[in-house]
């Protein structure tokens, strides 16, 4: 093991260009696989790409995954890290520990099956295999390679009771269950001490799914899940998350807010389009909460959007990290069947 002695736990050392910025932030990070004293080498074996670049990627090469594989790997040649130029935004990855160094504060062992909980805009990352066992038609990436963790980075042991591609799903939009669960037992605590009314836009996907039934295990007393097409509706009527399914396109904010009729007191944001601001606020109720778990999210549509209606509402963005996260995230997967159905169907 090649160790060196100056290192930064936020990542700082791993940072080519620009200089002095935060390792999300730079175009460029240091992937090679020498580690310090307080990094974790990963050996990579799947990338979960977030749905948000994964659409983007798609979109822009017409469905042509040859085109797309080609894509992410010049992506990660260039940045040493996967962070979609244009999104801004990348995923998160499973593999197991390669070496671990001696004053590494995470609690990994050599040989454990992990999960990173931090995104990939972050984490340096070198790819070995080209690729060669993806078709670039899906959001989950078998891949070769090696991934490097900070000290303090957030990593998840992966559980042996689940597939590893269903927890990878899962625990790639973790941080959206948990923020909701917060948002829905604030409401639900005195001095109001009554469960809220909750839309979730998107609720058909994973961090959707995943929200309505956070929401609902918090204390929610009306559950809306709005979906853009009747084949999604149909699947979130079975699985039975939601009081209520509605067809809406979430970019259409008259629209939106009539389709879920009396406005609600949280609005949880899960798409992977840009464009569903305006909608989320008018679909609110003054006084309630609007959180935004998609990437592609714009902060001055959202400021600006509210002000310009004049929207009495607390607007969060979901920042991926709550404490217990991973374990809140888990247990839906494992106690909630219709979660774990609209999952399994996906993947």
């Amino acid at each position: 093991m090649i160790v060196r002695v100056a290192s930064s736990p936020i990542g700082l050392h791993r940072v080519v260009e620009p200089a002095g910025v935060l390792p999300q932030a730079a175009w460029r990070l240091d992937p090679r696989p020498d580690i310090w004293p307080d990094e974790v080498r990963i050996r990579v074996q799947r990338l979960n790409l977030d749905a948000a670049s994964f659409r983007q990627l798609a979109e822009e090469h017409g469905g042509d995954g040859g085109a797309v594989r080609d894509r992410v790997l010049s992506i990660v040649a260039e940045r040493g890290k996967m962070q979609n130029p244009v999104t801004g935004s990348g995923g998160m990855l499973v593999g197991v520990v390669a070496e671990v160094g001696p004053d590494s504060p995470l609690g990994l062992s050599v040989g454990d099956p992990v999960a990173t909980l931090v995104s990939l805009t972050l984490t340096p990352l070198a790819l070995t295999d080209g690729l060669a066992g993806w078709d670039g038609r899906g959001e989950q990436v078998p891949a070769d390679g090696h991934a490097i963790l900070f000290g303090r980075s957030i990593a998840a042991k992966l559980p042996g009771d689940l597939p590893a591609p269903l927890a990878l799903a899962a625990l790639d939009v973790c941080g959206a269950p948990a923020l909701t669960s917060r948002v829905v037992s604030g409401y639900a605590a005195p001095p109001r001490g009554s469960g809220p009314s909750v839309a979730v836009l998107g609720g058909g996907g994973k961090s959707g799914s995943l929200s309505l039934a956070a929401a609902r295990r918090a204390g929610a007393t009306r559950l809306v899940g709005v979906v853009p097409h009747e084949a999604e509706a149909a699947a979130l009527r079975t699985a039975g998350l939601a009081d209520e399914v509605v067809i809406a396109d979430a970019r259409d904010p008259v629209g939106l807010a009539a389709a879920v009729g009396e406005p609600v007191d949280v609005t949880v944001v899960c798409v992977d389009v840009p464009g569903c601001e305006g909608g989320a606020i008018l679909a609110t109720r003054p006084g309630g909460t609007v959180v935004f778990f998609s990437m592609a999210t714009s902060f001055p549509a959202a400021a600006l959007g509210a002000e310009g209606l004049a929207a009495d509402v607390t607007m969060l963005v979901g920042n991926g990290f709550v404490p217990g996260h991973a374990d809140l995230t888990l247990e839906l997967i494992r106690t909630d069947a219709g979660v774990r159905g609209l999952f399994e169907s996906r993947l």
